[in-house]
């Protein structure tokens, strides 16, 4: 996995994609800001429920990564209101492949014009699209079973156009709710968005996880083939699974396994390498036979300064023994300055809240009410808390850590697992040691050809 894929033979990320991108999508991220901005202007209430399902259906039409963001900011506390939160939310993971004039040409541009004699069969039928590209199901001519993830046409055109969209959105954001600065979220999400439609990193990243997990056989990760992949095109083995949601009524035993196998697939490259998937979507991964995963889509992957692990285990063993002094420190570790006592007590809270499921020693729900209705109440308890003493910066690393932690507690809400979390939890940070994650993290990103890839310190 570690040899050179094939180069792609150009960028797609000219002027007049961008321009063109910006008359597609403009109007209507322009159209909500000036909406909003004359009501507040004009002191009228501003309807953010109606706006919100504008939006929805604007962006509901569209391909790339306004799309991408859109879903992202869905599952991201406080980047959006809640009304902008739950209307995005709909939007479909799925959209509408290309037709098969697109993929002859896509693959045509990445593997030559006698592509076709690469593969012992190639289905031009879309086995699943999504928001940057659609897979196709191959077979290569040693009758290994494989995925060809084809880049959507002028992606790294509307990249820029959509985020400078973006932009508007958070501007706006911050001229009526000033509770959480969403700088940094902005910051953090355009890094991640360019690197996702890079499928020369998303290889290095399948093979850091490759690395990570070697060890866990409840975890598949597939294999890449780096003669038939390029930077528009990642050509990985087929991996067979089924859908997680096909589980929800299992026997308790199954759903628990699979809850775990999700668990360790996530957590173990966070806590022993400094590493997330920032996605856990249903899309991206599926159950196998034996109730072990597959992870399927390694676009979107952090990378953490081991520092910031560090004020992860921290925080747990600060609410855990009730030590206020180590709280205030693991904050600072993330980048919180002159935190006043006020608002240590409402970081706490949602601290408390999000650690809640790893404190006793006991089988338990991920959440006990098995609804989201008590996260949301306290959330909204938080965020108006926050307003009043003035607004938080939430440092940029909080951003996927956030959502993969959202994300996965709404899988195990699904599942309906119950579990010993506190275990599970404190099995992974008993004998956590920053200076040897950083050692295990330099070792898995040099394993990985990741070394220098990344402007984040690592």
């Amino acid at each position: 996995m570690s040899r050179p894929l094939k180069p792609a033979p150009r960028s797609e990320n000219s002027l007049t994609g961008r321009v063109a991108r910006y008359a597609q999508v403009g109007g209507s991220v322009a159209g909500q800001a000036a909406r909003i901005a004359s009501n507040r202007f004009l002191s009228r209430q501003t309807d953010r429920g109606a706006h919100a399902n504008d939006l929805r259906q604007a962006l509901g039409g569209l391909k790339g990564p306004l799309m991408k963001v859109a879903q992202m900011l869905a599952t991201i506390p406080d980047a959006l209101p809640p009304e902008y939160a739950e209307e995005l939310a709909k939007l479909q993971a799925s959209a509408p492949p290309m037709g098969k004039p697109f993929v002859r040409r896509r693959m045509a541009s990445e593997l030559g014009p006698d592509w076709r004699s690469r593969f012992a069969e190639f289905d031009l039928e879309a086995a699943a699209a999504a928001s940057l590209g659609q897979v196709h199901r191959a077979t290569l001519h040693d009758g290994k079973l494989v995925a060809c993830k084809l880049q959507y046409p002028n992606i790294e055109s509307a990249v820029d156009a959509d985020l400078a969209q973006l932009k508007i959105l958070f501007a706006v954001y911050r001229r009526w709710d000033k509770a959480i600065d969403t700088s940094r979220i902005y910051e953090e999400i355009a890094e991640r968005l360019r690197e996702e439609v890079d499928y020369e990193r998303e290889a290095r990243h399948i093979a850091l996880y490759d690395h990570i997990l070697t060890d866990e056989a409840q975890v598949s990760v597939p294999e890449v083939v780096p003669e038939l992949s390029t930077r528009r095109l990642l050509t990985m083995g087929w991996l067979t699974g089924r859908p997680l949601m096909e589980f929800r009524s299992a026997d308790q035993e199954t759903r628990n396994q699979i809850a775990i196998a999700m668990f360790r697939a996530w957590y173990i490259p966070f806590y022993r390498v400094g590493v997330i998937h920032g996605d856990p979507h249903p899309g991206n991964y599926t159950v196998r036979s034996d109730l072990g995963v597959n992870l399927l889509d390694f676009g979107c992957v952090r990378v953490f300064p081991p520092s910031f692990v560090k004020g992860v285990t921290d925080l747990y063993w600060a609410l855990a023994r009730g030590d206020r002094d180590l709280a205030v420190s693991a904050y600072e570790r993330w980048g919180f300055r002159g935190l006043s006592n006020e608002m240590i007590d409402v970081l706490n809270e949602w601290a408390g809240f999000l650690y809640g499921p790893l404190m006793k020693d006991e089988p338990r729900l991920i959440q006990q009410t098995n609804s989201g209705q008590y996260g949301r109440e306290v959330a909204q308890k938080v965020h108006q808390r926050l307003r009043e003493l003035g607004g938080v910066t939430p440092p940029r690393e909080f951003v996927f850590m956030d959502r993969a932690a959202v994300g996965l507690g709404s899988v195990f809400m699904h599942l309906k697992a119950n579990i010993n979390w506190y275990r599970l939890f404190v099995d992974l940070i008993d004998d956590f040691d920053e200076a040897a994650l950083a050692r295990r993290q330099d070792t898995a990103m040099r394993a990985a050809g990741l070394t220098g890839l990344t402007a984040d310190p690592v």
